[in-house]
């Protein structure tokens, strides 16, 4: 990342007396800027881990407007895989390919200084491409969102050893919520951008198959199934709602192929029979957030005298105490939660769920 110097240059060679100094306007509301040779050179070196190429990208949807983004990542040997998806407003067919050219980003008025520097839409995709050995554009259309896949070689361009563990959430002297412990991992790199934009948007990290799941019960949820009457091709959804199209197990592979999500066909129908269940967010999972439940049902004491009944506050103590203390031991063995500990109780047992996360 450049250091504050190296910003505050960056900016004036982008600003002349208050203008965006700009070399060709390609419309759609991206410019490519007017720049220094040695100023182009040094993009090449904003990315030195497959993390930053993460924050970045997190940054391009969020200034696309985006509200929702999902992460799908996957390694295959040194390889990995990470695919971006939003519903922010889309990149034209033209621009596909133009937006990872050097200089190109947003006009002036979209960009935005956070707490990892200056950026505008399309500004750090050249720096992506450079450095990784694919960069493109999936699916994507105006007003439609976003996904876009890049593919690293991690010998090429390294990151974390460890790739499993979740940071740990606290307050900081402002009351803030921020990521106090744990590796400085894929992982912990979504939690900050996910907290730093928590009232913004949402972000959701997974596996692929984990992504498809969140993305199909989503739009299955949402669409309403008398706009689908008049859809004669998913294409013309938002690229986050196209796998409520789905019919059946072909279907949602072929759709979600287009967006960039291979699944085998045994995942397709996991995710339709709601095996693989979709992920909460990362705000939600990292703070231990639980959706409000409705007020308990009275019990029936005529049905119910011989069983055992906890109330439904304690038990919800309980799961929270009971994901605590797993820590220890997925912190030795790499494992990870995909959910809170389910408890069910029944009349003289009280069992313990703990789903595991796993890739495909």
């Amino acid at each position: 990342m450049a250091d504050a110097q190296q910003l505050i240059s960056f900016i004036a060679s982008m600003t002349g007396e208050g203008n965006l100094r700009v070399e060709e306007n390609l419309g759609e509301g991206f410019v490519r800027l007017r720049v220094a040779e040695a100023e182009r050179r040094q993009a090449k070196h904003d990315i030195q881990h497959v993390e930053d190429i993460v924050i970045e990208m997190l940054r391009n949807a969020r200034d696309a407007r985006a509200t929702s983004m999902y992460v799908a990542t996957s390694k295959e040997g040194g390889v990995r895989t990470l695919l971006f998806l939003d519903n922010g407003s889309g990149v034209p067919q033209d621009m596909h390919e133009r937006i990872f050219d050097a200089r190109v980003t947003s006009k002036l008025e979209s960009m935005k200084m956070d707490r990892w520097g200056v950026h505008g839409r399309g500004m750090a995709l050249y720096s992506i491409r450079e450095n990784t050995d694919e960069a493109c554009v999936v699916a994507s259309a105006p007003g439609l969102g976003s996904s876009m896949r890049v593919v690293v070689d991690t010998e090429r361009l390294p990151e974390r050893a460890d790739q499993s563990s979740w940071p740990k959430a606290s307050r900081n002297e402002e009351g803030v919520w921020v990521c106090s412990k744990g590796p400085h991992n894929i992982i912990r790199t979504v939690c900050e951008f996910a907290l730093e934009e928590q009232h913004g948007c949402d972000v959701y990290l997974g596996s692929p198959a984990e992504i498809a799941a969140t993305l199909y019960d989503q739009a299955t949820s949402s669409l309403d199934a008398s706009k689908m009457l008049f859809i004669d091709d998913e294409a013309e959804l938002p690229v986050c709602e196209r796998l409520g199209c789905a019919a059946d197990a072909a279907d949602l592979m072929r759709i979600a192929r287009s967006i960039g999500l291979e699944m085998s066909e045994r995942t397709a129908h996991r995710i339709l029979s709601g095996q693989i269940k979709p992920l909460r967010s990362v705000t939600s999972r990292l703070l231990r957030m639980r959706s409000e439940r409705k007020a308990p049902a009275p019990i029936d004491l005529s049905r119910d005298r011989r069983g055992l009944k906890i109330a439904q506050d304690d038990l919800d103590e309980f799961s929270r105490v009971l994901e605590r203390d797993f820590e220890g031991i997925a912190a030795r063995y790499y494992l990870s939660l995909s959910r809170e500990p389910r408890v069910r109780v029944s009349r003289d047992s009280i069992t313990v769920t703990f789903d595991i996360q796993k890739g495909e």
